[in-house]
């Protein structure tokens, strides 16, 4: 004959913080304790005759059906963890420790709410995770797919977002932003960039639960519901940005939420600021400061890329070396400034002459080099006379017209040269030779 279950004594078991409760051989509750309520969402009453397995997380009813299933064998289990759904669609993480009553036919069992520690350490997780994407990620736009990554699963949205200061313009730019599952440029309503903007302005978290907030983009968004959260990105030397996720489920953010982005946000604009230093370490270390074209360092290496490919294509490339005539007296007669306004225009004149998978880089001085892959050896002349023409344009220096010369020397692969430097000493060789005839010459 089969007794009823009486759980603890009364009152007993509604005063621990831990749930206790009793699942049949089907799966379902018969009894839950007051403390289901504070857990999960639900009343006792509420819980009572609900199949256990439709109240846990989808991606965890397999090894949750494969725990009761070794509670019913007979074994008793301590420390199994998994996530329900709460009422309110929340996740909880919680612990449970069970066994079954053969006399009853019933899993006995106590859970413990532990979301707090769970959130504790996926926090902690996302921190090591975000400083470890600082010095792995190969540019910015790594970076930001890996916080994305990081953030994602500790705070669920629908909408991920950086919002990041332009240093020229001080106003935000959105170099990465996620609506679902696609990237896009900026955010669609117009009203979301007033809440970036305040967030920026103010330097303090805001949660949209606001009406005055909610209305308006409610206005843009449709009928689509939104909750949105931003906090704001410290930097050392000031605010960096802003970093948002939305909702368009109808579900809020809370306050554990805000929290946990906040918490997790000194990280993000360490691992930002760790990058652009990165980023401006390679560029002075790659580029001219003057002009922004590659330095010789970096056309070492473009070149021997190119000849790299040039092998294997059996293709040629060409190599020009220019050089202006008479700049010193530039320098000379109206000071370095102008000369270095001449440089720039130069290197403008020289860059809308090429393909864009061509390089023109400044070795030194007044030395500039143009690096042509793909190239038909038969067309060098009407290349040569391009580039020499754009360059020697007159140019305006403090109210005088001032005109220009260059010097050009050419080297073909594989003519003139199989590596790197036989090429460039063979290019200006013929630069000079042009520059003593007196006249912009073709080396063949």
């Amino acid at each position: 004959m089969k007794t009823e279950y009486q759980p603890l004594s009364a009152g007993f078991a509604d005063l621990l913080l831990d749930v206790v409760c009793a699942v049949d051989r089907t799966g379902r509750f018969v009894y839950v304790s007051a403390a289901c309520e504070r857990v999960f969402g639900y009343t006792p009453e509420e819980m009572v005759g609900r199949v256990m397995i439709d109240m846990v997380a989808p991606e965890d009813r397999p090894r949750t059906l494969a725990e009761a299933g070794e509670v019913m064998s007979g074994k008793d289990r301590v420390g199994f963890e998994n996530r329900y759904v709460r009422k309110d669609g929340r996740l909880v993480h919680v612990m449970w420790s069970a066994r079954w009553s053969e006399s009853d036919q019933l899993r006995i069992a106590v859970a413990r709410d532990v979301t707090r520690r769970k959130r504790a350490e996926a926090m902690q997780a996302a921190v090591y995770a975000i400083s470890e994407a600082a010095q792995v990620a190969e540019d910015a736009q790594a970076l930001y797919r890996m916080i994305y990554q990081v953030v994602r699963p500790l705070i669920s949205a629908d909408n991920f977002a950086l919002a990041l200061r332009d240093e020229q313009t001080g106003s935000l730019v959105y170099p990465w932003y996620m609506e679902g599952a696609r990237r896009v440029m900026a955010p669609r309503p117009r009203s979301l960039g007033l809440a970036f903007n305040h967030v920026f302005s103010t330097g303090v978290s805001l949660r949209l639960d606001d009406p005055s907030w909610s209305a308006p983009l409610a206005a843009d968004m449709g009928e689509t519901p939104l909750a949105w959260l931003g906090v704001p990105l410290h930097g050392s030397k000031g605010l960096l940005g802003v970093l948002a996720l939305m909702r368009t489920d109808g579900q809020t953010f809370d306050t554990e939420e805000q929290e946990a982005l906040q918490f997790i946000s000194t990280q993000i604009s360490m691992a930002i600021e760790h990058k652009e230093m990165q980023v401006r370490l390679q560029r002075q270390a790659q580029y001219d400061d003057l002009t922004g074209l590659p330095n010789r360092a970096l056309l070492g290496d473009r070149l021997d890329m190119a000849i790299a490919r040039a092998q294997r294509d059996g293709r040629a490339l060409a190599l020009l070396y220019l050089d202006l005539d008479k700049f010193k007296m530039v320098n000379d007669l109206w000071g370095h400034a102008a000369g270095d306004g001449l440089l720039q225009e130069v290197a403008r004149r020289l860059q809308k002459c090429v393909r864009r998978a061509d390089t023109v880089a400044r070795l030194s001085g007044d030395e500039f080099v143009v690096l042509l892959e793909n190239f038909e050896p038969r067309n060098i002349s009407e290349t040569v006379h391009k580039l020499a023409t754009a360059v020697s344009q007159p140019v305006m220096i403090e109210g005088h017209v001032h005109p220009l010369r260059v010097s050009i020397g050419v080297a073909l692969y594989p003519e003139h040269g199989l590596d790197a430097r036989q090429l460039l000493k063979h290019a200006d060789g013929a630069m000079y030779q042009c520059k003593r005839s007196g006249g912009c010459a073709v080396e063949s």
